[in-house]
């Protein structure tokens, strides 16, 4: 959520930035709201004020022994308190209306994010790694129903379109990946690894910016809980209504997951295969930091994710997101894009992002310094690290070869038992 003081402040630059993301100018909108929040802020002020003197000119009536004087002022006291409760509900009404403004009005992009409306405006800052020359490449559906190890028909009947059931060495992957991640990230960038809910309530998810807006995405059970899009939910809401020491900071965790997404709006894309499902598994990243530390954060983040796909040698590129591509919540993005030869092309893997004090103003997060009693809001950062079923879909892709076989990458086979290649029935 945005401070309304930066739309006071300068409600032109403001209205600029939302429409370099797509959406309408609202700076004369929130300050109508904003004026109205404060002058029912200022009345319910004034009468408390009013109210108070009145009660102290009681006592000295009272004092006086003038009885008239006295039950007139506690006539005028009951009047204000009637009045006072108008006021009162008033200033809830403005802020609640200006609040549910706020919330609905995406994050402000930082100045050097590119201006477009979409993905053609990205930017690639770099390209690592070197795509296999693969004579009539295959998509990882075919080699994954050849090996006998991917089924999506059974997990049609099962659960519908947009799942697919793993078996065998390719359900050995995916458990394999989810510790090679969790261990890299943990032991050599010291991020702490978290078990969170998979089940969360409407605050938490307000806070991370799904909610109100995207709750189409998101799926829902009939106790009012939601099911994490991401685990970057229940990671980043651990420090909620909570005023951190400054000298805690940063903090990272980092989680591996089940994520739900309905993929609302998708309808006709990626109908085959795993790119783009409703349930899916993800290694998540979360940072919180001080605000001077953010743009570093995103930086080192980033740098996280693209370890893991060096060291997995799967060519990949940085991608820097256009303010109409960024995220709700985000006001810096990069995309990492891996190499999939049975597209012919790069495809989104990992997203890394810096939110600012976005999130942490809607879920209350503030540090303080030692000896200062003034609190600010945190950073918040969020990226995957990477999603292990398009890790999946690279390392088939990337690794298959003319036998039918799909090598396994030398970081990933003390977990995988030893061994070199996943084959039919492997």
């Amino acid at each position: 959520m945005l401070d309304i003081s930066i739309i006071r402040d300068n409600p032109e630059k403001f209205d600029k930035a939302l429409l370099s993301r797509g959406a309408e100018a609202m700076s004369q909108q929130l300050l109508t709201l904003d004026e109205a929040r404060r002058g029912a802020v200022s009345q319910a002020q004034e009468l408390q004020t009013k109210r108070n003197e009145t009660s102290k000119q009681i006592g000295q009536a009272k004092a006086a022994k003038d009885e008239d004087l006295a039950k007139k002022l506690m006539d005028d006291v009951a009047t204000m308190k009637e009045q006072l409760q108008t006021a009162e509900e008033s200033e809830r009404e403005a802020s609640q209306a200006l609040e549910n403004a706020l919330a609905a009005i995406p994050n402000i992009p930082l100045e050097d994010v590119p201006i477009g409306t979409d993905e053609d405006a990205n930017v690639e800052i770099k390209k690592v790694g070197t795509p296999p020359q693969i004579e009539n490449p295959k998509q990882h559906f075919d080699i994954g129903e050849e090996l006998g190890q991917m089924d999506f028909e059974i997990a049609a009947k099962i659960s519908g379109a947009r799942f697919v059931v793993l078996q065998g060495q390719l359900a050995r992957l995916e458990r394999a990946l989810a510790n090679f991640m969790l261990d890299t990230h943990t032991e050599e960038f010291g991020y702490t690894e978290v078990v969170p809910p998979a089940l969360v309530r409407d605050d938490a998810v307000f806070g991370t910016g799904q909610l109100p807006k995207f709750k189409e995405d998101l799926f829902r059970t009939e106790e009012g809980f939601w099911l994490i899009p991401t685990a970057e939910v229940p990671l980043s809401n651990l420090v909620r209504e909570q005023i951190l020491d400054a000298e805690d900071l940063p903090l990272r965790y980092t989680a591996y997951t089940p994520c739900f997404r309905s993929e609302a709006g998708s309808a006709g894309r990626d109908t085959r295969g795993m790119i783009r499902q409703h349930q899916f598994s993800k290694v998540e990243l979360v940072s919180i930091v001080m605000p001077e530390d953010g743009e570093d954060e995103l930086e080192r983040m980033t740098n996280c994710a693209e370890t893991i796909l060096q060291k997995l040698d799967l060519p990949y590129r940085v991608m820097l997101l256009c303010t109409g591509d960024m995220g709700f919540s985000a006001r810096k993005t990069y995309d990492l894009e891996v190499w999939l030869p049975g597209q012919d092309s790069y495809r989104e893997i990992s997203s890394c992002s810096l939110c600012g004090d976005f999130q942490s103003r809607r879920m209350k997060t503030r540090y303080r310094h030692k000896g200062d009693k003034q609190t600010h809001f945190a950073n918040t950062l969020n990226g995957s690290g990477l999603a292990v079923g398009r890790t999946i879909v690279a390392l088939l892709e990337n690794y298959q070869d003319t036998q039918g076989r799909v090598f396994i990458p030398e970081p990933l086979q003390p977990y995988m038992g030893g061994k070199t290649h996943i084959e039919i029935y492997g």
